[in-house]
């Protein structure tokens, strides 16, 4: 085999170690806790059935964002999930993650390791607008799912609406809609008992 195909297949086989990693939010049906695989692909979809509410789609890059995306979280192989409402875990958050995409982009090719770790940072940051569309339908999934299921993790963690709206302040920056989104969900989640 190639050099260039084997560090992509290498980075490929690594990238199912992301479906080991167990994230606080549980399944709507509440069965069980999702991992960061089931997340990420559940995240592409919203993006794109989500894009059309975009204001400024002429400014996006739909395939740009679905990259972001897709290969945002697989540093959690190495760094784990942070769940976003724990604010000890999340000091230290971005500096564990770069430290895991340095590694594990380290595994492709040099041009693709490059790209894939820009794509990162550009995520991290949500300066652009492909970076804030893109962040803003990640936050909002773990939204969904503790709206949707007996809003377990919230529960457990003892997240108020408060504490959602605080710390999904950065959806304000995406699409108008992903914001009432929110609002919605945060309204039906109090009603059905899912937040302390």
């Amino acid at each position: 085999m190639e050099r260039r195909v084997k560090q992509q297949i290498d980075f490929i086989v690594e990238a199912d170690k992301l479906k080991n990693v167990i994230r606080r939010n549980y399944l709507t049906d509440d069965s069980r806790r999702e991992n960061s695989a089931e997340h990420s692909w559940h995240t592409i979809l919203m993006a794109f059935l989500l894009f059309e509410y975009a204001e400024n789609k002429q400014n996006l890059n739909l395939l740009h964002i679905i990259k972001m995306i897709t290969i945002h979280d697989v540093v959690e192989i190495e760094a784990g999930d942070t769940f976003m409402f724990d604010d000890e875990a999340n000091k230290n958050k971005f500096n564990r993650e770069n430290q895991a995409a340095k590694k594990i982009f380290t595994l492709l090719p040099y041009d693709q390791g490059k790209e894939y770790y820009e794509l990162w940072l550009e995520f991290e940051k949500e300066e652009t607008a492909d970076a804030i569309f893109a962040a803003s339908v990640d936050k909002i999934m773990p939204v969904l799912l503790n709206t949707r299921s007996n809003g377990t993790s919230w529960r457990e963690a003892g997240v108020t609406a408060e504490k959602v709206f605080s710390t999904l302040k950065a959806i304000k920056k995406g699409p108008r809609k992903i914001q009432q989104l929110l609002e919605e969900l945060v309204s039906t989640a109090r009603e059905k008992g899912n937040l302390a």
